[in-house]
């Protein structure tokens, strides 16, 4: 896909390229009655309708308690720029590059109307995790966050258990907190799970640990932090790939890297408001091949969210389209100056030739 540049020169967009006509992948493509592309919009254009939110949540997850977002409108819709605070503009910016998507192109064609997704239990104590996935109806699937600073194995083995008893079916997520030693000691304590997703911080250590252990390694962290996402399959590190669409830099960017890679795929969020969340579910809409249930029920996460969130009903959630209500939990005007200024920045390296 590329947009118009003011000077009446196309210039190519920050969220892919457009689709290969050879290939089965569901991509915006331009017919030739449809309206010309649309022009990159100005950082001003984007935060003229801007609002940026501070969502509480029921319990401290990836260490916060309240998430902020930017959200902003476009044509096709609303589009959210929310990376954590902590990653610098050069990582940060095609988050923003997502959300232009969102909010000026829209969802790529969907294949299925519905979604599996899974549980999400935070690093909490065991006796906490039946209130939890109580939120979650249908699920037959559960992530289990382990290997959180200060906690033990112990505690991660108490409460993969509580989620076991509960669900068939459980995955964990290290969030490359584990050496590699740790992590093969972790997998055979912790015991039977669907896989184990990031278990060590790099590439090469995922590729020990498969090497050294009987359950599938999943990469997240690997691929949409990486420079190259394909370097995980190059170095057989994992056997699951965990795509988000907002560090990959959109829902086309995202299924067209599925294509890609030679394994299964989980899309999931990044503790997304509703907004985020409708750009994964129509990326995971879109992708010809999903057999594993995703995580996109992050919603349950929040006390109180942008928009309705998404019903999960029998384990799944339908694609549609989101529209903030008038009473948003919104952030501090110092909060709110931050953001726009990180927008402009991350911006400004987006559209710089």
């Amino acid at each position: 896909m590329v947009f118009s540049s003011p000077t009446g020169r196309n210039k190519q967009s920050p969220f892919g390229t457009s689709d290969d006509r050879k290939k089965g992948v569901p991509t915006f493509r331009l017919q030739p009655k449809n309206p010309p592309p649309p022009s990159m919009p100005s950082a001003d254009d984007l935060l003229e309708s801007a609002k940026v939110v501070a969502l509480p949540m029921h319990t401290r997850f990836r260490g916060v308690k309240v998430r902020e977002a930017l959200i902003f409108s476009g044509p096709a819709g609303w589009g959210e720029f929310a990376p954590f605070v902590e990653y610098e503009d050069a990582e940060a910016k095609t988050w923003l590059a997502a959300g232009i998507e969102a909010a000026y192109l829209g969802p790529p064609a969907p294949v299925r109307d519905s979604v599996r997704v899974n549980a999400t239990v935070p690093a909490v104590p065991a006796e906490e995790v039946a209130g939890l996935i109580a939120r979650y109806p249908g699920v037959d699937t559960v992530k289990v966050k382990v290997a959180e600073p200060g906690q033990s194995l112990a505690d991660d083995v108490e409460r993969v258990a509580a989620a076991r008893d509960l669900v068939g079916t459980v995955r964990i997520d290290a969030n490359g907190g584990w050496s590699v030693q740790q992590a093969i000691e972790a997998v055979a304590a912790i015991g039977d799970v669907e896989y184990v997703e990031q278990p060590c911080a790099t590439v090469e250590e995922l590729a020990q640990v498969r090497r050294a252990v009987s359950v599938p390694i999943a990469a997240d962290e690997s691929i949409r932090r990486a420079g190259d996402p394909m370097r995980v399959a190059a170095l057989d590190a994992a056997d699951i790939a965990v795509l988000k669409v907002a560090p990959l830099g959109g829902m086309r960017a995202l299924v067209a890297l599925a294509e890609r890679l030679p394994m299964d795929v989980v899309v999931s969020s990044a503790l997304d408001t509703a907004v985020g969340m409708a750009a994964g579910i129509g990326a995971a809409a879109a992708l010809p091949d999903l057999d594993r249930a995703c995580g996109l029920g992050t919603g349950e996460l929040f006390v109180r969210d942008v928009a309705r969130s998404f019903r999960i009903e029998h384990g799944t959630v339908r694609p549609r389209r989101v529209e903030p209500g008038i009473d948003l939990p919104l952030a501090s005007a110092e909060r709110t100056r931050w953001w726009h200024e990180r927008l402009r920045r991350c911006h400004d390296l987006l559209t710089r030739r």
